[in-house]
């Protein structure tokens, strides 16, 4: 296959590394190369050689892509290594002399480690993070693993994603990864237990309920860091997640309020539409300021400083509001969870507001960058 555009190839070079998430280190170069539009072609332009061993996070693969000269470093089992280059065709010999640490650096390529390409926002992500390049072998396997799992997450994200489901998720997409078993899979189990966690609300099995609700949550992070450390993520699968996420709990706060009556909690209309109102209305005006702040700002909300993005851990969304309901019916009193989190959504609404406020009344000076992008 012959290149037709300015875009380099790839050459892989050297043996595969051990599989990772169900992935020879080889395939996983080719297909993040490939996501760039990168392929194994023939050409008289630049290449971009690679150790097949290595595991270069995904922000590197356009850097290596548009920087002439460069010559990637990153972690071995003893110590920094030689991983790519990216060189002229006709360098190929020796670069791959260089990337196999066979030879000493020549060709006047510049030799950097991923923390010296300032690329350590991710705005896709929301976060800030140094990526990862490593050459992979048994004896770093496991560590790799964790750290590319770990760098699939976002940085602003409410606690129970961030502190309790990192370890049970790792191991879960570890196993599921070998076993062939997709992202969307996983959506659509999660996607089950939201019916049923939906329907024992509505019969007021609330505990039950919330073991489906917490089940369902659980494999929300599962199939999102199933894609990303298999590859396998899609246009599809993005649409059907994020669409579970966006509809789902306004149906489970409803069915919630008239499952009391099951259990001989009898609100008055009053009060159901108040709690109900301060819920849904809640819901729907923060994904409102959320959309004007990334229409009108720049950026969202959540990540122009850093107290805006530890009030993302706790605001009033599904996860922390589950918190809420399991409390209440752990006390026996699942009518005052529900509630509490009315009262803790009109509380996140007005600071919703006060950050869209001050976020306008900053803009007026010049552009809002996030916090994560200083330094």
């Amino acid at each position: 296959m012959i290149a037709t555009d300015n875009r380099p190839a790839l050459r892989i070079v050297g043996s595969d590394g051990p599989v990772l998430f169900g992935l020879s280190t080889g395939e996983r170069l080719r297909r993040q190369f490939a996501r760039a539009g990168i392929g194994e072609t023939d050409g008289d332009g630049a290449v971009i050689v690679v150790r097949a061993d290595a595991v270069i996070d995904q922000p590197l693969v356009p850097v290596l892509a548009a920087t002439p000269n460069l010559l990637l470093a990153g972690e071995g089992s003893q110590g920094s290594v030689n991983l790519a280059a990216r060189v002229e065709a006709r360098d190929t010999a020796i670069a791959v002399a260089i990337v196999t640490n066979a030879a000493p650096p020549g060709l006047g390529l510049i030799r950097r480690e991923p923390a010296d390409l300032d690329v350590k926002f991710w705005k896709t992500l929301r976060k800030r993070e140094t990526p990862y390049a490593f050459a992979a072998s048994a004896a770093n396997a496991e560590a790799i693993e964790w750290r590319m799992f770990m760098g699939t997450y976002k940085g602003a994200t409410d606690l129970v994603t961030r502190h309790v489901w990192p370890v049970p998720a790792f191991h879960a997409t570890r196993w599921l990864a070998p076993r062939g078993i997709t992202p969307n899979m996983v959506t659509s189990l999660g996607a089950l237990l939201m019916v049923a966690a939906f329907v024992l609300f509505l019969s007021g099995s609330f505990g039950l309920g919330l073991v489906a609700a917490w089940a369902m949550t659980f494999l929300d992070t599962v199939d999102g860091k199933l894609a990303r450390t298999t590859l396998t993520s899609s246009k599809w699968g993005d649409i059907f997640d994020h669409g579970i996420d966006l509809v789902h709990p306004p149906f489970w706060y409803v069915a919630w309020a008239l499952g009391l009556a099951k259990l001989g909690i009898n609100w008055s209309p009053v009060t159901f539409w108040w709690v109900i109102g301060a819920i849904l209305g809640g819901y729907l005006v923060q994904r409102i300021i959320e959309g004007i702040a990334i229409k009108w700002l720049g950026l969202e909300i959540h990540i122009w400083r850093k107290i805006d993005t530890l009030f993302r851990q706790v605001t009033a969304r599904r996860n922390p509001n589950l918190i809420l309901l399991t409390l209440g019916t752990i006390v026996g009193r699942p009518d005052l969870g529900l509630m509490t989190v009315a009262v803790w959504t009109l509380a996140c609404l007005v600071l919703h507001g006060l950050q869209l406020a001050q976020g306008l009344a900053a803009r007026r000076k010049g552009p809002l960058s996030s916090w994560m992008m200083a330094g």
